[in-house]
């Protein structure tokens, strides 16, 4: 069998370690992940009931259009049911955005280091990549205004970014709008939006209304923590979302996953005490990183990246070997940097003492 060309060369996506891989592989019977960024709170308790109710209906196919949460979900955003559009996670709707807009030829622009899938999508299209590295761990918007083109389809802004958890302001962002053509679709990706706690984050809804070629992706993944259930939504101009809802697969979200998403957008009492916990997860981690003499990035989603200034695949072996999954990964090309998922006030407490012990036997780079 002969694949396309163009998928050849392209890498499996590896997630981060499982906790059962690791129990297995080192005989641990305590293991804490924190690399996925998965919220360490679970998931709002009326989540379970609205689950329950949906269990006689197994055997039925879901709504395809998943008509009463478009309109939970609208009503509660403050805008039109035809701006909505639902995927398995965020992760689908970027596969779906590329396959409806881009073709051989054209050309897409994104950071580096940012989120794979914009990258891996585009290249199963056979479009261009462009790459515009990252300042200091934060998106070079200037940089990325002068790589467009004619040709240019698409530009991804991962905000905050992941994996360095930097974020691009309001202001930024519309002044990047104002200045890109009309014709490049501008996607605001903004996975981890609800753990925003400052006044500066894009006023997305007003972007949005201001700039029809401006499209926000966001799940309930993350702070919502439905990550098994895999559904995520889009917010875009209506001719946007139809022209990507042209491509949706048929029954691309469960009945659960649908279930759960309205039950979770009922509870905002749940959503605000995450957000409160993880901003406080973030000074606790900063000022300990600090403490060690470790450079942190600014962190405005549910992790954060830090400098260990020593291999980073070491210091990841290292937590493992103590009970600690984090995240490191060769193919940021950022060999001395580890990505860890902010906990509860214990996880975060014992993850520091084992890091302290990790980096200890570890020796330092020369710079």
């Amino acid at each position: 069998m002969q694949p396309k060309q163009n998928v050849v060369h392209l890498p499996v996506y590896k997630p981060g370690k499982s906790t059962a891989d690791v129990k297995r592989e080192l005989g641990l019977t305590e293991i804490t992940k924190l690399s996925s960024n998965e919220n360490p709170y679970g998931y709002s308790p009326k989540v379970k009931e609205a689950i329950a109710a949906e269990m006689d209906s197994i055997s039925l196919y879901p709504d395809g259009a998943a008509v009463e949460l478009t309109k939970v979900l609208a009503d509660k955003l403050g805008v039109e049911t035809n701006q909505v559009i639902f995927g398995m996670g965020s992760d689908e709707i970027i596969l779906m955005i590329a396959r409806a807009f881009l073709v051989p030829g054209d050309e897409t622009i994104m950071a580096t280091t940012t989120f794979p899938q914009y990258k891996h999508n585009a290249e199963i299209e056979g479009a261009t990549i462009i790459e515009v590295p990252l300042i200091d761990g934060k998106h070079d918007l200037d940089g990325m205004l002068q790589a467009i083109t004619d040709k240019t389809k698409i530009v991804w802004i991962c905000n905050p970014n992941n994996p360095t958890g930097t974020m691009v302001t309001h202001d930024e962002v519309e002044a990047f709008l104002k200045a890109a053509p009309s014709h490049v679709l501008v996607v605001l990706d903004e996975a981890y939006c609800e753990y925003n706690v400052t006044d500066v984050y894009p006023r997305t809804f007003e972007l949005l209304a201001a700039y029809k070629n401006a499209i926000s992706l966001r799940t309930f993944s993350k702070i919502y923590g439905l990550a098994s259930l895999r559904i995520g939504y889009a917010i875009g101009d209506p001719e946007v979302v139809h022209t990507i809802n042209q491509v949706r697969e048929p029954f691309n979200t469960t009945r659960f996953a649908q279930a759960a998403a309205i039950a979770s957008l009922n509870d905002d009492e749940f959503i605000a005490d995450c957000r409160e916990k993880n901003a406080a997860g973030i000074v606790y981690l900063q000022g300990e990183f600090a403490r060690l003499g470790l450079k942190a990035y600014p962190a405005f989603g549910n992790f954060i990246m830090v400098d260990v200034e020593r291999p980073a695949v070491d210091v990841f072996q290292g937590m493992l070997k103590r009970g600690f999954i984090i995240r490191q990964d060769p193919e940021w090309k950022m060999p001395t940097c580890i990505r860890i998922t902010i906990g509860s006030k214990e996880q975060n407490e014992k993850l520091i003492g084992a890091l302290e012990a990790a980096l200890a036997d570890v020796a330092l780079i020369t710079k």
